[in-house]
């Protein structure tokens, strides 16, 4: 059954982490200059990059922002935003859900929606946590603050509406996987776990095979990205590849999270309404 008006939904989302992919586990590193060079790269080469290709294939997508980027770099912000790119909340910090008190999590809410809403002129209505981690309360976080829509759950292949303590919600949920994210097949750091280097096609191969059996379920595709690792010139090329790959199929819809979750809502609850 489709799920979205327009056809197969293939969501490309670009988490902005840069240094605090590292900063984030431990604030020492900070005084690292090689490490954090790793993740200036995301900012100085791989965004620019990513940016002229999204322009090249007409394409608009949803980036996922720390706060304190946004803060660091708010002028990349104005950019995304001018494109008419997406940008949702990626905590403040990037730091782990699971290392944090009830109170400090909710402080990295709050100084993230601060920063983001403050940097690019409106508040973010999408959310993924940092490292794929939850709380206990972290729904209720998402419930409390007015979030339209999360990407952060591993259970489907289809979106569905978030059920928070036994009722159901108007949040969009849109779950994705690990193969589904460039992390697992290239990140490389002498101190990040999963320290690894796939060739470029491997990742292609996963992300075509992947499109295929979705695409036929009719289904969605929610792609993870980080500029820093995309970004790269070899890397860069699977993206492109996917891409053309996708637009070979007829009814794709490529698009900002907040654009096709408004689209998704109407059918799943009309679905919900049946169903019951």
């Amino acid at each position: 059954m489709a799920v979205t008006s327009k056809g197969f939904p293939l969501l490309l989302t670009f988490d902005l982490d840069f240094e605090t992919m590292w900063t984030a586990r431990d604030p020492a590193y900070a005084q690292r200059p090689i490490l954090m060079s790793q993740g200036a790269y995301g900012w100085k080469v791989g965004m620019p990059r990513i940016l002229r290709l999204l322009e090249k294939y007409e394409v608009c997508c949803t980036f996922f922002v720390p706060g304190l980027v946004a803060e660091q770099h708010p002028e990349l912000m104005r950019e995304i935003v001018d494109r008419g790119h997406e940008v949702a909340h990626h905590s403040y910090s990037h730091k782990w859900i699971v290392n944090l008190s009830p109170e400090e999590e909710r402080e990295e809410m709050e100084k993230g929606l601060e920063a983001l809403t403050r940097t690019t002129g409106y508040r973010p209505r999408g959310w993924r946590s940092p490292a794929a981690e939850f709380s206990a309360i972290t729904l209720d976080l998402l419930q409390e603050y007015g979030f339209d829509y999360s990407s952060n759950f591993f259970d489907d292949d289809s979106p569905y509406l978030l059920n928070i303590r036994g009722k159901q919600t108007n949040i969009v949920e849109l779950p994705f996987r690990w193969v589904l994210d460039d992390a697992p097949f290239f990140q490389y750091s002498i101190v990040l776990p999963g320290r690894t280097m796939q060739a470029p096609s491997a990742l292609l191969e996963a992300w075509t095979s992947e499109f295929d059996t979705l695409y036929e379920e009719q289904r969605m595709m929610m792609v993870g990205m980080h500029p820093q690792i995309i970004g790269q010139p070899s890397r860069l090329k699977v993206l492109e590849n996917l891409l053309i790959y996708a637009r070979e199929h007829d009814n794709v819809w490529i698009g900002r999270c907040d654009e096709i979750t408004d689209d998704m809502r109407l059918i799943l609850k009309t679905q919900s309404d049946i169903s019951t």
